[in-house]
């Protein structure tokens, strides 16, 4: 019987342990989560009761139960919006997207529009954009301006002490992009490519994310847009 000769009989045991800690970790947040579920009295705040169905929803999928991960998920996300708490609506889209359900792909487009719509931390746009990368073939144009649009997010909302760490995030996210996109692999290039691609004025590539957004969403809204953007603060 052939054997990986990298693979000492040890680690196995050590990831089953592992595998098996992790399990129990889950289970019995899950556990606790849904016992405090039970415990919200009839007019209890909707956005407390939502968090809670949102951790749910995290061990859940955490535990590969992904149908009803989606189903938690899903109910909280409406809520959050509700209550304009754009920053857990979008966890709630990030956990409905991993749970590879059906309309996954849609939650994507809810969490992307949401991420940069609101001036949610920018953290949570990177990630959203990460996905958009992950989903687009590499020759896709979509990729780039996900890209371009997390990293102008970073320079309009990132603070001060947070602004470099994430800026090399998403100055590398470029360039991976454009690696793949046009095997774009000195700065010279990159400039070059950036141009090109009309990647450098917000003007242009912004208008351009939203047109991806709703190509994916493919008017399939579970809000109403147009309500939503009314209650964007005022500056």
């Amino acid at each position: 019987m052939n054997k990986d000769p990298g693979l000492r009989p040890e680690q196995g045991v050590l990831e089953a342990s592992t595998d098996a800690e992790a399990t129990a970790f889950l289970e019995e947040q899950l556990k606790n989560s849904k016992y405090e579920l039970t415990m919200f009295s009839r007019d209890a705040n909707p956005a407390d009761v939502a968090k809670v169905k949102l951790d749910i929803a995290n061990a859940l999928l955490g535990l590969e139960k992904k149908e009803e991960a989606w189903n938690e998920a899903r109910q909280a996300f409406d809520v959050f919006v509700s209550e304009e708490d754009w920053a857990s609506a979008i966890e709630a889209c990030d956990i409905m997207y991993q749970t590879e359900q059906p309309a996954s792909i849609l939650a994507l487009a809810h969490g992307v529009w949401l991420s940069v719509t609101y001036p949610v931390s920018p953290e949570y746009t990177i990630n959203m954009m990460n996905c958009i990368v992950d989903e687009t073939p590499s020759d896709s144009d979509g990729a780039a301006v996900a890209a371009a649009t997390a990293h102008y997010i970073v320079g309009v909302r990132a603070d001060d002490d947070k602004h470099d760490s994430l800026a090399f995030l998403t100055t590398n996210m470029i360039a991976k992009v454009a690696q793949r996109h046009s095997n774009v692999n000195s700065q010279d290039k990159l400039e070059f490519w950036l141009e090109k691609m009309e990647l450098t004025d917000p003007a242009k590539f912004l208008p351009r994310m939203g047109t991806v957004v709703d190509a994916i969403a493919n008017d399939r809204w579970w809000f109403d847009r147009d309500e939503l953007r009314s209650k964007l603060p005022m500056n």
